[in-house]
């Protein structure tokens, strides 16, 4: 199985960018620890030539963002990686147009990906505690990470046709991290969702229809 890990954390203002190196890192380590597994990655702080960058989107059969949520949006350098290499994608692996037709432009859009049959998995971190999100009254009307901040960041990877596997969500990591609890709890994850599989090299179908947004 091939996993492409995106690592979208920067430094800028007062953000190091450690927590999600440190992720990623971990992310490499797991799968090339693991037989049955190829990995490549990319670090949106390096220079990277967006061509290299389609091709590892074609090549892997995972996607793996790590991102740290800035303004309540994936940070601008991780954004920019977006914008220019799904834009360089267009025809190229990626998409090739928004599914419409001229003959029935209302209907259909959304289904002109190009990456159909991959799966892709997302992290983030925040400063807010996990209760922000479920508790009664708390600022984000008890709307998960997933179906409120990060929905259009869903909606984008469906427009290329990739499917989500469970995201895993890193709370309260500015004021109260507990980095070691973080990454145990974050290789379970990886385990529930690659290790039965990895002689395969196949992930559950009723798993991953199970994750569908």
């Amino acid at each position: 199985m091939k996993i492409f890990v995106i690592n979208g954390g920067q430094a800028f203002g007062h953000s190091g960018g450690r927590f999600n190196a440190t992720v990623a890192a971990e992310t490499i380590r797991f799968f090339e620890n693991q037989p049955g597994f190829e990995v490549k990655s990319t670090n949106v702080n390096d220079d990277y030539d967006p061509l290299e960058e389609v091709e590892k989107y074609t090549w892997a059969d995972v996607v793996i963002y790590h991102t740290p949520i800035w303004w309540f949006q994936v940070p601008h350098g991780l954004k920019k990686y977006i914008d220019v290499v799904f834009t360089v994608g267009h025809n190229r692996g990626i998409y090739k147009s928004d599914g419409r037709s001229a003959e029935n432009p209302a209907i259909n859009y959304g289904t002109g990906g190009l990456l159909t049959g991959k799966k892709y998995l997302l992290t983030t971190s925040w400063n807010a505690p996990k209760e922000a999100f479920t508790l009664p009254g708390e600022f984000f009307d008890q709307k998960s990470v997933d179906d409120g901040p990060l929905f259009g960041f869903h909606r984008m990877n469906a427009f290329t046709g990739m499917k989500p596997l469970p995201s895993l969500h890193f709370h309260d990591v500015e004021k109260n991290a507990d980095v070691e609890t973080d990454l145990k709890r974050y290789r379970a994850h990886l385990a529930l969702l690659f290790i039965p599989d990895a002689a395969t090299g196949s992930l559950q179908e009723s798993e991953l229809e199970a994750s569908a947004l």
